[in-house]
């Protein structure tokens, strides 16, 4: 029988965002691919530092157990194919079972989304992000970030999510940027009880739901949500009932109306934290992995 993506977890990733490679990046963003590809091909032996992802990665893999694949990270990356072969050869080195990839050269990979079926993006190019969010993926673009310490969590996935514009669409975030607060808070406890349009990344805390629930009965890894938002009472009861309305569960949820999101996240210890806003993402990045999702009325310049 062929492989098959139906009911996994499928996470496209830049090698770029699973790996650090910085230094080569500047070779590439200076313009001279070939001395890129040199490079490449001069290191293929010597394996790459985690990368931002990385921790997210690894613990999401190991939802992999008993023979039983839940879970299938593809590298997509606009790197050529001989320097795909260090991503691979990283992900050997480092424990991490991924076997499948594309690379396309300088060319976006994006369009290789659909065939893969991904419930998530991660890329360290923003255009990529772009171009996938506006094709309908769950995408984001790695922030980067100083090396953190060890997570107390190492048997759990920790992730967060904002929530206007990023699991929900950025309708009440409209009239919050063209009316005001007051405005907001009169319009979202209006209509408490209709709940929000799906944001971009809704379908990747439907799958995290669906695979909560199968790793109850996994002790080896498990995984724990949270809506960290700068909503406050009484507009919090709209977030909470469009979670309700979609019969997705989530274990923590900051409602800290306009409160700095980072101490928080030092709290919570996500392996990685997701934000449509880049002040919120500045803020987050220090304290952890994090990804800006770039849509909404807040990115339409």
């Amino acid at each position: 029988m062929a492989f098959t993506l139906d009911d996994k977890l499928v996470v496209a990733i830049s090698s770029r965002a699973l790996f650090d490679f910085e230094e080569e990046n500047e070779v590439y963003e200076a313009g001279d691919s070939r001395e890129y590809e040199a490079l490449q091909r001069s290191r293929l032996h010597v394996p790459a530092k985690p990368g931002i992802a990385f921790s997210l990665i690894e613990k999401l893999l190991a939802l992999n157990v008993d023979g039983e694949r839940r879970v299938e990270v593809v590298i997509l990356s606009r790197s050529d194919p001989i320097s795909g072969l260090r991503a691979f050869s990283s992900c050997k080195e480092h424990g991490l079972v991924i076997e499948r990839g594309v690379f396309t050269r300088g060319r976006s990979p994006f369009g290789y989304l659909e065939p893969l079926r991904a419930s998530l993006f991660l890329s360290a190019n923003s255009a990529d992000v772009r171009d996938a969010l506006a094709a309908g993926f769950p995408a984001a673009t790695v922030v980067p970030r100083a090396p953190l310490a060890a997570s107390r969590y190492p048997d759990e996935i920790r992730i967060a999510f904002d929530g206007d514009a990023v699991l929900f669409s950025d309708e009440a975030e409209q009239v919050f940027q063209a009316q005001g607060l007051p405005a907001f808070v009169e319009h979202e406890v209006g209509k408490k009880e209709l709940p929000l349009m799906n944001g971009p990344l809704k379908p990747l805390l439907e799958a995290l739901h669906k695979l909560q629930k199968l790793s109850h009965d996994t002790a080896r890894m498990r995984i724990r949500t949270a809506l960290v938002t700068a909503r406050s009472a009484p507009a919090h009861e709209r977030a909470i009932r469009t979670l309700m309305a979609w019969n997705i569960e989530i274990d923590e949820a900051m409602f800290l109306g306009g409160l700095d999101k980072g101490p928080f996240l030092g709290k919570f210890e996500p392996d990685f934290f997701f934000d449509d806003q880049i002040s919120h993402c500045e803020s987050a990045r220090v304290v952890t992995a994090t990804g800006h999702v770039p849509s909404g009325i807040s990115n339409a310049s």
